[in-house]
């Protein structure tokens, strides 16, 4: 294949901006906002698990509480009753007046009981109360650091991507002005050679691979046409030739 030495060192420029490219791709894929909203999300995942189960825990204990209590003033209830008939001289049977004694007493033990079961539910309710107080501040706090992070990650991507569409512009120009089969050979090998098509041979080295010519090599590059466009006997890549070859 033959090219202008012009259009070979135009290449050259083409290379340079797609390297500028590629660095600003990996730079926006390498933010250290990514990492920071990835571990956050991560954090905010958990906590609001966690806060899910909390309220979850409340709002049991808060059902509990209501039952337990209704069944304290049910008894109550039921006791204040039995003590007006005793109190009436309604009843004036012996048995009967025991027997509703019994009931009494009786009715008084059970909501003793259901007061203690009262106060568990409620201890246990408020340390839940106090867990749900607790994971929400903290949700809140992640979510702060997860929205300066993801403002700082937007801001940090837009930049670059208007540096990466200015490029790809002047890209898009250089490269209109080089032939088209010498772009498609350079674009075949830029895929092939991580990035780099295209290298220039810089006293006596190919920069692409960074490996030297030897003596023969460096000989059938002088003897080359100047149009001849020459591929690296190392890496493959095209070789540009410039007024620092060395040759």
């Amino acid at each position: 294949m033959n090219a202008a030495p012009a259009d070979q060192i135009r290449l050259l420029d083409v290379q340079a901006l797609d390297l500028r490219l590629s660095r600003l791709a990996h730079r926006r894929k390498s933010l250290p906002e990514h990492a920071e909203i990835d571990a956050l999300t991560k954090d905010l995942n958990q906590l609001r698990d966690l806060l899910v189960a909390a309220q979850t825990e409340e709002s049991d204990t808060a059902r509990e509480q209501t039952k337990a209590e209704q069944d304290v003033d049910q008894v109550r209830q039921r006791a204040a009753r039995d003590q007006q008939r005793l109190d009436s001289g309604a009843i004036t049977s012996p048995k009967d007046l025991e027997s509703l004694q019994r009931e009494i007493v009786s009715l008084a033990k059970r909501q003793g009981d259901l007061e203690d079961v009262v106060l568990d539910v409620m201890e246990r309710r408020e340390s839940a109360q106090e867990r749900v107080t607790e994971l929400t501040q903290r949700v809140d706090s992640v979510q702060a650091k997860f929205d300066d992070a993801t403002a700082r990650r937007d801001t940090a991507v837009g930049a670059l991507d208007a540096e990466a569409a200015e490029v790809a512009k002047e890209r898009e120009t250089v490269a209109a002005a080089v032939p088209a089969d010498l772009l498609k050979v350079y674009e075949k090998l830029r895929v092939q050679q991580g990035g780099i098509g295209a290298a220039r041979l810089y006293q006596r080295r190919c920069e692409g691979c960074q490996l030297e010519l030897n003596i023969t090599e460096v000989n059938d590059v002088r003897s080359a046409a100047a149009d001849k466009v020459l591929r690296c006997e190392n890496c493959g890549r095209i070789l540009v030739r410039t007024s620092e070859s060395g040759l």
